[in-house]
């Protein structure tokens, strides 16, 4: 097993003045990041640039993917003032591209899409002009919530499948490939202009072929964008490395999810959901 990770992973730890300043104004407001959240290896890069994806719903997720360092257990209420204060900080710092993700809320009856669309309500509010993208959860396959959501006014709709369908069981324990695929389907049935967008993670067991098939099952769906990046162990709770997959591989399948006619396919190492996110839909 890889015990270090390959030159390519290094990034600079974080710390510029603007990762600091958006580090204070999210405490101010009591808002919360899956850049933090999740360890995500681009926060100092992201914040750095005055980019920032929001987590709301909470910071308990109800399912337990073996990948993901978010807290999983019995979620708080939820807290009615976040879509506003979302919207506010979004304002204040002058964004014209934001992200809006969440935890997975299967102990809401809608599975917090209402909660999606008063967030991007606010938002758009405060700010007319913005720009916005939403990282879903499959909301148990719901259509209506999926609706909700399609029709609050975002431009990208985003769900990760996050891996090949072999690996669900052992990866994603509690979703279902099919029914991820489902939610991109009907996004673009509800809003034939929204684009859609996923994201894979490589290095947990899957086959070059593997990733392919995906990448065609994506595309026959509609997807516009998908992301493709290095899996990383965020702590010791978490699924092990199993392979770093080399630059070189990923510009392969930067190449391959070209010619399946995706209208951006952003691949590499660090690359994660919403990685250069702002410059998926030029």
């Amino acid at each position: 097993m890889p015990r270090r990770h390959p030159d390519w992973i290094k990034v600079r730890a974080p710390g510029s003045p603007n990762y600091l300043r958006l580090k204070r104004v999210l405490k101010d407001h009591n808002l919360h990041t899956v850049c933090e959240e999740a360890r995500c290896p681009n926060i100092g890069e992201c914040w750095g640039h005055n980019t920032a994806t929001f987590l709301i719903l909470g910071d308990i997720c109800t399912r337990g993917c073996r990948f993901c360092a978010i807290s999983k257990g019995k979620p708080a209420l939820l807290d009615p003032e976040e879509p506003r204060n979302v919207g506010l900080v979004v304002k204040d710092l002058g964004l014209d591209h934001i992200v809006v993700t969440s935890v997975d809320r299967d102990d809401l009856p809608d599975g917090g899409s209402a909660h999606f669309a008063k967030t991007v309500f606010w938002i758009k509010n405060f700010s007319p002009r913005i720009r916005i993208e939403v990282l879903i959860p499959d909301f148990k396959g719901d259509h209506h919530a999926i609706e909700t959501v399609v029709r609050s006014g975002i431009a990208i709709l985003n769900h990760n499948v996050e891996t090949v369908p072999r690996l669900y069981k052992r990866v994603r324990p509690g979703s279902i490939y099919e029914r991820s695929l489902d939610v991109l389907k009907t996004a673009k049935e509800i809003r034939g202009d929204v684009l859609t967008k996923s994201g894979l993670m490589l290095g947990v067991g899957e086959s070059f072929g593997e990733v392919l098939d995906t990448l065609k099952d994506l595309r026959e769906v509609g997807c516009d964008i998908v992301t493709i990046g290095q899996y990383l162990q965020p702590s010791k709770d978490q699924l092990l490395v199993e392979r770093y997959v080399s630059p070189e591989e990923f510009q392969g399948l930067k190449a391959e999810g070209e010619k399946l006619g995706f209208r951006h396919v952003e691949s590499g190492p660090l690359v994660r959901s919403s990685y250069h996110a702002w410059s998926h839909v030029h």
